[in-house]
Formats: C-alpha cells, structure tokens, sequence
C-alpha cells in the first residue's frame, strides 16, 4: 500500500510504500477510494493536537470499499463504507455507559491515534464504519464523514434557532447551511473581513447575507456556530446573538478565546463546545443528507499531492473541501 505519513509535527508528510494491513477480530480493511482532507487533519499535521501516534498516517474522511475483514463482521466484502474520525470506544467508562460514547475515556480517533486515510488501504473498527449506498461519488461523498458530521451535531448543539450565524465558511459551513435551509432556518455567513468570494460562496450556499467577521449581521440571532479555529470570533458571535442565544464552538482546537464584558453572556446567553461525534449522529446525518440533497463542492487531489492539499487549506485557498484520491 502507498501512504503519506506524517513523521513529526510541523514537518511535510513523507510518500511511504508499506505491507497491507491486516485486518484483525471485528475490524475491515478498506480499499480506500477518497478521503476528505479537514480542518482537524492541519491541526495534527501542524502540531496544535498534543500527543498524536507517531509516525500516523492522517486522514479521517475515509470512503472505500471492504477489502478484507476479520471475524464477527457482518459487512460484505466489496461493500462501501465510511469511516469517521471516531474509530473506537471502550464502552464502560460512564460517558460510554450514558450514551456520551463522543466524551469516551479511552477513545481512538482515525487519522490521530490509529492510522487514517491519506492512504490506498486503511484498517478500521466495522462497528464505527457507516454503509454508504452505492450510487454515492466517493469524492463528493468524503466530506459527509467529518465536515458533515460534525457540523450536523453542532447544529444540534444550536437547538431550534430560526437565525443562525456561521462564522468560518469553508468544509462543514458549506453542508450544514444547505441543511438550514432545507429545515427553513435563516442562514447568516461570516468570513475573513474582505473575503468577498469566501462570500459570495456563502450565498450561493444559501446564506441569506455574507460579510466579515468583523461586521454586525443585519439582524440579532438566535444561534451562532463557529467553525472558524479563531479564539476572538467567541465575544463577536455573543455579541451577534440575542437574548437567550447560544454561540456553538464546532472546532477540535481553537486560538484562546480573549476576555470580554460579562455584558455579553449575560441575559441568558451561553458558549458551548461540541466534541467528537457518535455513532448515533452519523446514522442521523446520513440518513438526512440525501433527502435534503447536501451536494458538496469538491477539489480532488492526488494522494501523493496531500502536501498542497493541507498548504490550500491552511492558506484559505478553497471552496468547500479538498479530497485525497489514491
């Protein structure tokens, strides 16, 4: 198998040719057809998410086909699966035993602490692997993995506001504002101040009005999401909320958040974070995202070019998401 490892933080990933691997008890090896490339795999890459297994092999938007599996597995070999950033829970600490399996004590994540998708073969849990439907484009389909399901679990975070602000217009802001609007929310887009294609991608996804980040929406909200890894957007986003209104942290990592008036949380108003995923919302998300339908807007690379993919997106040079293609 052909893989792009990461070998140290804040270094380029290195091309490597390895054995395939095995798959082991109630786990699949998948002939990997895309991987969505995230927010959360530069985090890794870039050294903001402490500890990762070294050297790891990035990459948690996995779409492919059941190549081999191990014993207990219920998938069919040639099946087409996903497999999502949470690969693994140890279903007896007292999150996973209240049905919080994403708050899980002793987690694997795909792509961070096991081997993920910048690769042709990856080995995942079949238990975290969702069965996707055969008509689907793989490189469409990636970005559902992570960018989907974690901004629909944000979304759920937001409970029913009628307005919401989405602060960060790249990956999972793409998706879930098709979503807003299919459930007849208000959608609001803010980007980097001056970002006027970053906008007008925003209103073409159906945001009722774009502008920066550091501009007043033309009307209080009753929610905000920020998938934006910027700490300062959390008092801005208090701000644009009314009474009563939540602002949702959507990232993995974010710059610190600085101090701000008690003014601005007060009447009600609270910040809250959103980690990881469950199974559950996968289940939810995908069974809703052909009916709204989400259509993600795509820019495939080849595996061997993860390197300019990852410099695309932290340089803001992309609509929508990059997608990694064996």
């Amino acid at each position: 198998m052909r893989a792009m490892v990461l070998r140290r933080p804040r270094e380029r990933l290195h091309p490597e040719e390895r054995p395939e691997p095995a798959a082991g008890p109630g786990q699949i090896r998948v002939r990997i057809e895309a991987c969505g490339v995230c927010r959360t795999d530069l985090h890794v890459v870039d050294g903001d998410l402490k500890d990762p297994k070294l050297p790891i092999v990035p990459g948690h938007e996995i779409v492919g086909r059941i190549e081999a599996k191990g014993s207990g597995v219920e998938f069919d070999i040639g099946e087409r699966v996903g497999v999502p950033w949470l690969g693994h829970t140890c279903g007896h600490c007292p999150y996973c035993l209240s049905h919080r399996e994403n708050l899980c004590d002793f987690p694997l994540f795909t792509g961070y602490t096991r081997d993920g998708g910048f690769a042709t073969h990856a080995v995942a849990d079949a238990a975290y692997a969702f069965r996707l439907d055969e008509s689907l484009d793989p490189v469409a389909a990636a970005p559902l993995m992570c960018a989907g399901l974690i901004g629909w679990r944000s979304l759920k975070a937001a409970g029913d506001a009628a307005t919401i602000g989405i602060y960060g217009f790249g990956a999972a802001a793409h998706i879930i504002a098709q979503v807003c609007r299919w459930q007849g929310r208000r959608v609001f887009g803010f980007t980097k101040p001056g970002d006027k294609a970053g906008q007008a991608f925003a209103r073409s996804m159906g945001a009722e009005w774009a502008g920066g980040s550091d501009e007043e929406p033309p009307i209080p909200l009753d929610a905000a999401i920020l998938f934006a890894p910027v700490g300062a957007l959390a008092p801005a986003a208090l701000a644009a909320v009314k009474k009563g209104g939540r602002v949702v942290c959507g990232g993995i990592h974010m710059s610190d958040i600085p101090s701000f008036p008690y003014r601005l949380l007060w009447e009600e108003r609270s910040l809250v974070s959103v980690a990881n995923l469950t199974r559950a919302d996968g289940e939810e998300f995908l069974a809703l995202a052909p009916r709204v339908p989400v259509r993600t807007t795509t820019t495939p690379y080849p595996l061997e070019h993860a390197n300019e993919a990852l410099d695309d997106l932290r340089s803001g040079r992309l609509e929508g998401a990059a997608v990694l293609t064996p």
